[in-house]
């Protein structure tokens, strides 16, 4: 479309320019060959009184002398004899018209044009006191009568070209308007198609674009939507199903030895395992939408550990289990969805139940660091064996090739913290055991590999490895 413009437009130029210039150039050479001509009729003019006078040669010869065409050789007097006996034809400067183009101007008593060789001659006829009619000649060169034509030619082919390449110029940038937009919107439908949810398009441009984009952007908005409902909806409903089968599986660990027992310990193990393969497959078919999440999103992760507290203290009592909780006693934001902060304490806090004996103690710690260090973290402690190798549990998935850990839950909150710019660290707590403690950033950006993160004004602030 924008070639097509651009032709469009060089076409319509160039024909104006044609209709224009063309007539123009044609009249400023009628008016270069008027001017040369006036100034012909106005030296032959000049002849006129003295010819009036007298026919004597002398001072016809000075007369034509004083002339700008007499002194340059360009002008001619022919004058007819008396008719008495004796006389004869009076011819003054050299003469390039023909007789008969002499005798046509005597005949019709008007100036007349003649082409003569390397240009034109002005006959002007003039009475004399003879009664006679005398031809004064002024010859015009060819140069002359195209005086100036030839650069006004130039001036107008110039300036027919600048129009050209300013209305191509034009054409063009009003063809990347009309075209940036539309490509805009085939690139971000491209993307949609190939899973980028996040592809949204400006809505600018003519109008029609503009309604596309808007259709667009709303439809876009629709398919996030669904997909995230479906999402949480499945998410939801595993995370209610995994929390009684924690239970569960505590319960069956004390049924004691006996093929009941063993056959509802192992029933248990594979529902756990088609629970955490339902969890795993929601998570991995997350929408990636781009961007931070808008004003108002997340929610208080204060309000979020005291529920989640409240449902596992209940097991916590009956395993005989010590339970401290600090730092939610007023509102904590974060950028961070609630079902997705309660999936991530619920895999914190099952690991801590499923791999530490009855009667270990655990501890729950949300730290804001308030407007300056921009993050808040969340500290699940416990005094277990702990882990041996950290970085490995990070790395491993959820295979389902592992009893008893399917490294399912600390993946969940990896995923969590690193939607924020945050990031995940396991090592060894206070109480002796296990601390897996989850950095939220607020304000979206990210962290390296190594724990480091960018600030406001660029430098790095290093965060103490746990």
């Amino acid at each position: 479309m924008r070639w097509a413009l651009v032709r469009v437009c060089l076409a319509v130029t160039a024909m104006v320019v044609v209709a224009f210039a063309v007539p123009l150039g044609l009249v400023i050479r009628e008016m270069a060959s008027d001017r040369a001509f006036s100034n012909a009729e106005r030296q032959a003019a000049a002849i006129g009184p003295t010819l009036s006078i007298t026919t004597d040669r002398d001072q016809l010869e000075r007369a034509v002398a004083s002339t700008q065409a007499g002194a340059a050789n360009r002008m001619a007097v022919h004058v007819p004899g008396s008719g008495e006996p004796g006389s004869r034809d009076l011819e003054i400067g050299m003469r390039r018209a023909a007789q008969r183009d002499l005798d046509t101007t005597r005949r019709l008593g008007r100036a007349s044009i003649s082409e003569v060789t390397g240009g034109s001659a002005l006959l002007q006829p003039t009475a004399i006191n003879t009664g006679k009619i005398a031809i004064v000649e002024v010859f015009v060169p060819e140069g002359e009568v195209s005086n100036g034509v030839t650069t006004a030619w130039m001036v107008l082919a110039g300036v027919g070209i600048a129009l050209v390449i300013g209305s191509v110029a034009v054409a063009d940038r009003l063809g990347v308007r009309l075209i940036q937009p539309a490509a805009r919107l085939a690139d971000a439908a491209q993307d949609l198609g190939e899973g980028r949810l996040g592809a949204r398009v400006p809505e600018e441009g003519p109008t029609e674009l503009r309604s596309a984009a808007v259709a667009f952007n709303s439809m876009a908005d629709q398919v996030v939507q669904l997909l995230t409902n479906e999402r949480e909806l499945a998410a939801d409903l595993s995370h209610r199903l995994r929390t009684p089968l924690t239970v569960l599986r505590l319960n069956a660990a004390s049924l004691g030895e006996g093929p009941a027992a063993d056959q509802t310990r192992a029933a248990v193990e594979q529902l756990e395992r088609e629970v955490d393969t339902i969890i795993r497959t929601a998570r991995e078919q997350r929408p990636q939408t781009q961007g931070p999440p808008g004003p108002g999103a997340g929610c208080d992760a204060s309000e979020v550990v005291r529920e989640r507290m409240d449902f596992w203290s209940a097991l916590a009592e009956d395993e005989g289990r010590k339970v401290r909780l600090a730092g939610v006693d007023r509102p904590v934001r974060i950028p961070v969805a609630r079902p997705e902060l309660a999936a991530a304490l619920d895999a914190m806090l099952g690991n801590v139940f499923r791999h530490t004996p009855e009667g270990t103690a655990f501890s729950v710690d949300v730290h804001n660091g308030g407007t300056e260090s921009n993050s808040v973290i969340i500290l699940v402690s416990d005094a277990g064996p702990g882990i041996d190798d950290p970085d490995a549990a990070l790395r491993r998935g959820n295979d389902g090739d592992r009893d008893g850990s399917t490294g399912l839950g600390l993946d969940i909150v990896r995923r969590v913290a690193e939607s924020t710019g945050g990031d995940v660290r396991i090592g060894r707590s206070v109480l002796g055991g296990t601390e897996v403690r989850i950095w939220i950033a607020l304000d979206g950006r990210e962290t390296s590999a190594g724990g480091r993160r960018r600030g406001h004004r660029g430098g790095v602030r290093r965060r103490r490895r746990v």
